[in-house]
C-alpha cells in the first residue's frame, strides 16, 4: 500500500484453540474535528487477501477522500496474528500506528479496518491526527460488534454422488454450517471447531470406507 509508514509482521501467540476475539460484523461511524470528516469501516477478515479486499472496497467507495487509512490483524494457520498498518501519507506515526494499536488493545483478531479522512482545511498535527484515527477505530468496532469465537477448520469434502447422502447427514448430525456444490461430484464446504475436525474428518472417512476426499484448511 502506498505512502505513510507500515507496521507489518508476526505479533502475538494466537494460542491454538484457544478462544479468540472479533468482529461480529461489518461496523461504520462517522464524525467530525476541526472540519475534518472521518469515517472508520470495520469488517471481519479471515486472511490477509481478505483484509486487502475489505481496504480496496472502501477506497473504491471514497474516490475523492484525502487519506483511506488500512489497519489489520489476521491469524495466520501457523498459530500466530499478523498485523500490517499504513499512515497513507498522512505524518508518520499520526494513522496508521493508532488504529493499529486500538485493535491491539481490544485484543481482536481477524479484523480489517480502513478510516476515511476527508480534509477540512485545518491541520490537525500528529496528536491530533492521531486520536481521530484511534477514535474512528474504536467506534467502527463498537459499530461492528466484538464477540468471543473458538477456532475452527475449513473442511472440503469431495464425494461421489452415492457417498453424498452419507456425507450430508454427518455433517448435519455434528451441526456443522456448510455449503454443497452438485457437479460431476459433490463438494461440501464445511467449517468445524479446531477440537472436534480430526474426528469428523475420521467418521467421514470410516463411513465412506474412505472414498471421500477431504482437505483441511483455515476456518
Amino acid at each position: 500500500m502506498a505512502g505513510g509508514d507500515d507496521v507489518e509482521g508476526d505479533a502475538d501467540e494466537a494460542g491454538g484453540p484457544e478462544p479468540y476475539l472479533t468482529v461480529t460484523g461489518r461496523g461504520e461511524a462517522a464524525f467530525e474535528v476541526a472540519g475534518s470528516e472521518f469515517v472508520g469501516y470495520a469488517a471481519p477478515a479471515g486472511s490477509v487477501e481478505a483484509a486487502e479486499a475489505f481496504v480496496a472496497e472502501v477506497r473504491e467507495a471514497h474516490p475523492d477522500a484525502t487519506h483511506v487509512v488500512p489497519a489489520y490483524r489476521v491469524r495466520t494457520s501457523d498459530g500466530i496474528v499478523r498485523e500490517h498498518a499504513s499512515d497513507e501519507d498522512e505524518p508518520a506515526g499520526s494513522a496508521g500506528k493508532p488504529a493499529l494499536n486500538v485493535l491491539a488493545r481490544r485484543e481482536v483478531a481477524d479484523v480489517a479496518v480502513a478510516v476515511v479522512r476527508y480534509f477540512g482545511g485545518t491541520k490537525l498535527g500528529v496528536g491530533g491526527l492521531a486520536r481521530a484515527y484511534g477514535e474512528a477505530t474504536k467506534r467502527a468496532l463498537d459499530a461492528a460488534g466484538v464477540e468471543e469465537r473458538l477456532p475452527r477448520v475449513a473442511l472440503s469434502i469431495v464425494a461421489d454422488y452415492d457417498d453424498s447422502g452419507t456425507v450430508r447427514g454427518i455433517l448435519e448430525s455434528e451441526e456443522l454450517p456448510f455449503e454443497a456444490d452438485y457437479d460431476e461430484r459433490v463438494r461440501f464446504d464445511a467449517s468445524a471447531p479446531v477440537d472436534d475436525a480430526e474426528r469428523i474428518c475420521d467418521r467421514l472417512r470410516s463411513a465412506t470406507s474412505g472414498r471421500a476426499e477431504i482437505e483441511v484448511g483455515r476456518g
